[in-house]
C-alpha cells in the first residue's frame, strides 16, 4: 500500500512539474525569469503537500506556553526608552503587507486604497505615521510594501503623490502561484498570462510568501546593506499597528548572545476573536497555532477563552539576518494552509498557502508580547469602518486613539447587515456618522438610513423587515432601543 501511494505521489509531482515546464515556454524572458522563482517555491510547497497527511500537529503534545516566553507590555514599557531615539529607529524598516484586494468590502482595487478616515486612505495614513517619526526623530525609517500581482500596478501609480513625503517607499511582490484543479491536481492555467480564462488560475500564497520574495527581489539584502537589522511587519488594514519604540528598544537592547530574533504582538481573547491563531508551546519551541490545523475533535478547545487567553495579531518584529540565514539554510518551517476555492465556472481547486507568523518556531529567542487591544484595530468590514470613522476615535499624525470622552476602553461590538456591505451603499446610508461614544453594541439589519447628527447610545437593534424601510431622522438620540417596522420621513 505505502508503496502503490509513493509511486502515485511521483507521478502527480512529475505531472505537475512537467505542466509548469509547459506554462514557462508560454512566457517572455523576464516574465519567465520571474515565474521561474516563484514556481520553485510552489514546487516546495507541492512536494510537501502531497507528503503530508491529516492536520499537521499532534493536539496531545500541546502545552501552555512557559510564563516568561509571553511578556506583559508594561513589563517591556517599564525599561523607558534610551536617549537616543533616532539610533533605534535607524534599525527599523516598516513592511506593510499590501496584497489584499477590496472585495469584501465592494471596492475594486487594492483595499489599501478604501478611504477610511477624512478621506484618507489606509496607505495615507501609513505614511504619515512614519514620516511623523521621521520627523520628530530626525530619523529614516523606509515604507516597503510588499504587493501581490493583483495590487502592484494601481499601488504603483498611487505611490507618486508621496514623493515630496519625508519617507523612502520601497515596493516587492509576492509570488504568483498556479491554483490546483482539486481533482487532477494540476494547475488550471493555460498559459502564463492574467486575462482572459486565466484570469482565476493565479493567486498570492499567504503571507508566509514574505520571506522568500522579500529575499528573491534583492530588497532584503539592500535594507541589510543600509544598516537595518529588524522590520516591523502588520496587515496594512490594522490601524493600530503604529512603531512602538518600547517594543523596538526591547529588541535593539538585548545583549548578543540572547539576540530575540522574532517577537509577535498578542493580545487578549474575547468572544469575536475565537477563530485568531493562538501561542503554544510544541516539541519545546514557541509556535504558532492556527484553526486550521486543529484536528476537528479539538475545535472547541481551541476557541474556548479560558484555555488560549491570547490571540496573534500579526503584528511582527522580525531580524532581518535571521531571515536571510533561513532562507538561505531552507530553514524556515511553515505549516500548509490548504484554502479549497471554487471558481465563478463551479471548478473546484485548491490554493497552498502559508503563513507568516507559522515560521516563529525557526528563529531564535522568539518571543510573544501581550500588547493591548487598542493595537489590533483591523477594518475587514464595513461594521469596522463605521467605528474608525466614528468618534471613538481621534486623529493624530495618521494615528488613531480611543477618544478619552469614552468611559470604558472597549470598542463597540458592531453589526450591518447585507445593505452596508459594500462601502459605497454604507456611505449612502449615513448623511453623517452617528455619535458612538457611549454606544455598547448596535445592531443594524434591512433598508436602514440615518439622519445627520444622530446619537446612539446603550444596545441599539433596528431591524427594517422585508419590503419595509427605517428612517431615523436627524438629531435622533436612541438609547437601549429595539426599533422594527417601518418608518418613513417623509419630506414636507
Amino acid at each position: 500500500m505505502a508503496e502503490f501511494q509513493e509511486k502515485l505521489r511521483l507521478q502527480h509531482e512529475n505531472s505537475m512539474h512537467t505542466e509548469l515546464e509547459k506554462l514557462l515556454t508560454s512566457a517572455k524572458t523576464p516574465e519567465a525569469e520571474i515565474s521561474r522563482k516563484d514556481f520553485e517555491g510552489f514546487k516546495k510547497l507541492f512536494h510537501r503537500f502531497l507528503q503530508e497527511k491529516g492536520p499537521s500537529v499532534d493536539w496531545a503534545k500541546i502545552q501552555r506556553p512557559p510564563e516568561d516566553s509571553i511578556q506583559p507590555y508594561e513589563k517591556i514599557k517599564l525599561k523607558g526608552l534610551p536617549a537616543d531615539v533616532a539610533s533605534s529607529l535607524n534599525k527599523l524598516a516598516v513592511v506593510k503587507l499590501n496584497g489584499g484586494l477590496g472585495t469584501s468590502m465592494g471596492c475594486k482595487g487594492p483595499k489599501s486604497l478604501i478611504s477610511v478616515r477624512n478621506e484618507n486612505t489606509f496607505l495615507d495614513l501609513t505614511v504619515q505615521q512614519i514620516e511623523h517619526l521621521n520627523k520628530s526623530y530626525n530619523a529614516d525609517v523606509p515604507l516597503v510594501l510588499m504587493n501581490s500581482f493583483n495590487t502592484d500596478e494601481d499601488t504603483k501609480k498611487i505611490l507618486q503623490k508621496y514623493t515630496h513625503h519625508r519617507v523612502k517607499i520601497h515596493t516587492f511582490n509576492q509570488s504568483r502561484y498556479p491554483r490546483i484543479n482539486k481533482e487532477s491536481l494540476l494547475p488550471v492555467a493555460t498559459n502564463i498570462g492574467l486575462t482572459g480564462e486565466n484570469e482565476e488560475a493565479w493567486y498570492p500564497p499567504g503571507h508566509g510568501d514574505i520571506y522568500a520574495s522579500f529575499y528573491n527581489s534583492g530588497l532584503l539584502d539592500k535594507l541589510i546593506a543600509e544598516g537595518k537589522e529588524f522590520i516591523f511587519v502588520s496587515n496594512i488594514d490594522n490601524l493600530g499597528a503604529t512603531v512602538d519604540l518600547h517594543i523596538l528598544n526591547h529588541l535593539v537592547s538585548q545583549p548578543s548572545g540572547k539576540r530575540c530574533e522574532f517577537v509577535m504582538e498578542v493580545t487578549d481573547k474575547t468572544r469575536a476573536d475565537v477563530k485568531g491563531g493562538t501561542l503554544t508551546q510544541y516539541d519545546g519551541k514557541l509556535r504558532l497555532l492556527e484553526i486550521a490545523q486543529v484536528p476537528k475533535a479539538h475545535v472547541d478547545e481551541f476557541k474556548s477563552v479560558t484555555k488560549f487567553k491570547i490571540f496573534n495579531t500579526n503584528n511582527l518584529w522580525i531580524s532581518l539576518p535571521a531571515i536571510k540565514r533561513l532562507h538561505e539554510k531552507n530553514a524556515m518551517d511553515m505549516e500548509i494552509i490548504v484554502n479549497p476555492k471554487t471558481l465563478d465556472g463551479g471548478l473546484n481547486v485548491i490554493q497552498l498557502e502559508t503563513a507568516v507568523g507559522s515560521a516563529m518556531k525557526s528563529f531564535d529567542n522568539a518571543l510573544g508580547i501581550n500588547v493591548p487591544r487598542s493595537r489590533f484595530l483591523p477594518v475587514k468590514t464595513t461594521s469596522d469602518l463605521l467605528l474608525v470613522m466614528s468618534n471613538l476615535y481621534s486623529m493624530d499624525a495618521g494615528s488613531l486613539t480611543m477618544s478619552p470622552k469614552r468611559e470604558f476602553p472597549s470598542t463597540p461590538h458592531v453589526k450591518l447587515g447585507s445593505s452596508f456591505t459594500k462601502v459605497r451603499d454604507f456611505l449612502k446610508r449615513f448623511e453623517s456618522i452617528p455619535d458612538m461614544l457611549e454606544l455598547d453594541h448596535l445592531t443594524v439589519s434591512g433598508d436602514v438610513t440615518f439622519g445627520k447628527q444622530v446619537t446612539v447610545k446603550g444596545t441599539v437593534i433596528i431591524i427594517a423587515n422585508h419590503g419595509d424601510r427605517i428612517d431615523i431622522p436627524a438629531g435622533a438620540m436612541l438609547e437601549n432601543k429595539i426599533v422594527s417596522g417601518n418608518l418613513r420621513i417623509l419630506d414636507h
